[in-house]
């Protein structure tokens, strides 16, 4: 472990922009934490230290040359290995996709590539990024640096263990049913899931998707707001793109060696930590996020237990997801069903199976939801619940199949904490809340009306400066 590893982003930044750390360096350290800690975590599943380290000489090149540079210049990154990059090895977890290399590659690795990031690598995922375990045939289970008999979560599990084993500081992901806000949950680290449009969905994938979103994670809120500033903004080929430009997450709190004093003074919070009932948590997790409360009554929050009604959200959910998966890998199942694993087949054939009378009422359901969402949001500027409903679970298992006596039917139900909320299409974000008995992390989940995310990622930075559990680090074997 050097003294690089429990940089921030910013600061490993901030150090190579004023000449006192090569991006050669920087590389070389991040490749060094893959050596030392990726045996036994599992987090990172493609390398390309040739690749990366002729990157960074060129970075090393162009600053001494006077070019300006990007705000990420020689800050290197694994990318999901959902994202597509190009000559680069991208699998989605999936055997059927163990040596593809795609052409192209996809529109958030490109932002982070063009403000300076270096691509070092791919982190693992489920196959297909299905569940928020991470396991999949081609290159097995992620484990969890804080316990590697545990669960890391997922789909964005990989990057979440990298970012809490110091591999580095931040990095991109994906969310449709919690898949950042889990993994940042299990591995005490900040999982955002935006607004639909802030990372404009875009050709070849259907640009008018709308549950999946594409965010980042960091061990820091403000390291979060960073890439949100060079991955946020319109584009032209995305239809729900929103106008603002990622320079909207450009905050004068953030700014390395900011004077800050937390303050959440008026927030209104409706505080529901199993969202009133529809969620079912293991006791020691809800212990956890009620602990939340007095730190945000003392922050100067106004709380009340209030919640949206999320009386519909599970029918959108659930029928949009398998529309979605019917729609991405339908083709798949008819070619290869014997190939895939049962919860991607099952999910899609629930999609291939749905009638018309299913997806308008879908759309009823939605517009009602919209409006429940409104109504909460009238009078309150945030809602706060639990992230995850248990704490990182075995992770041999596929999924845990009860909680707290309540028997799982699905391996959807124990995440419902994050796809009642995903269905509501409100950015959501996880931020370390605190521990478990056994050190185990737990996250509170902070959600804000659509567009809001820069108001969300202000509220969760109070909540993390006030409480410090975002600096606890892991005990990984030998440290």
């Amino acid at each position: 472990m050097s003294e690089l590893t429990w940089l921030s982003t910013r600061e490993l930044a901030g150090l190579m922009a004023a000449g006192e750390l090569s991006a050669v360096e920087a590389v070389q350290d991040h490749f060094a934490r893959i050596d030392e800690v990726n045996g036994t975590i599992n987090a990172i599943v493609t390398t390309d230290p040739e690749g990366a380290l002729a990157a960074a000489r060129r970075t090393d090149e162009a600053r001494a040359s006077g070019q300006s540079l990007g705000t990420l210049a020689g800050v290197p990154l694994t990318h999901k290995d959902t994202h597509d990059t190009a000559g680069m090895r991208t699998t989605y977890g999936s055997p059927l996709f163990a040596d593809h290399v795609p052409a192209g590659t996809s529109l958030i690795v490109e932002r982070l590539r063009a403000a300076g990031a270096i691509t070092t690598g791919k982190s693992n995922v489920p196959e297909f990024a299905a569940g928020s375990h991470t396991f999949n045939p081609v290159f097995g289970t992620t484990r969890n640096p804080y316990n590697t008999a545990k669960s890391a979560g997922g789909s964005s599990g990989g990057v979440g263990a990298a970012l809490a084993a110091g591999i580095q500081a931040s990095g991109d992901g994906s969310d449709m049913g919690g898949s950042l806000r889990t993994p940042g949950s299990f591995d005490n680290v900040v999982g955002f899931r935006p607004s639909n449009g802030r990372v404009p969905h875009t050709p070849p994938g259907d640009p008018w998707a709308w549950l999946a979103q594409t965010g980042v994670m960091g061990r820091t809120t403000g390291d979060v707001a960073l890439l949100l500033v060079a991955v946020a903004g319109p584009h032209p080929l995305g239809p729900a793109s929103i106008a603002e430009p990622g320079s909207v997450f450009d905050l004068p709190e953030f700014a390395l060696g900011a004077a800050y004093e937390p303050s959440l003074s008026g927030l209104r919070v409706g505080f529901a930590p199993d969202l009133d009932g529809a969620v079912v948590a293991e006791p020691e997790v809800l212990a956890v996020v009620r602990s939340a409360a007095p730190v945000l009554e003392g922050l100067g929050a106004r709380l009340d237990e209030a919640c949206i009604d999320l009386t519909d959200a599970a029918e959108v959910f659930d029928v949009q997801r398998s529309y979605d998966f019917a729609a991405l890998h339908g083709d798949k199942l008819r070619a290869h069903r014997g190939e895939i694993k049962d919860a991607v087949v099952w999910n899609t054939q629930r999609g291939l199976d749905l009638t018309v009378g299913q997806l308008v009422a879908k759309d009823r359901a939605r517009a009602r939801l919209m409006e429940a969402v409104e109504a909460f949001f009238a009078g309150h500027d945030v809602l706060v619940c639990t992230t995850a409903q248990v704490l990182p679970f075995d992770a041999d298992l596929e999924y845990p199949e009860q909680i707290a006596g309540t028997r799982m039917e699905t391996y959807l139900d124990w995440m419902r904490a994050a796809t009642l909320i995903s269905a509501t299409g409100c950015p959501a974000v996880s931020v370390p809340a605190g521990f478990s008995a056994d050190g185990l992390p737990v996250g509170i989940q902070l959600v804000a009306r659509p567009g809001a995310d820069v108001d969300l990622l202000r509220a969760a930075h109070a909540f993390e400066a006030a409480t410090g559990f975002a600096q606890r680090r892991p005990p990984l074997p030998g440290e």
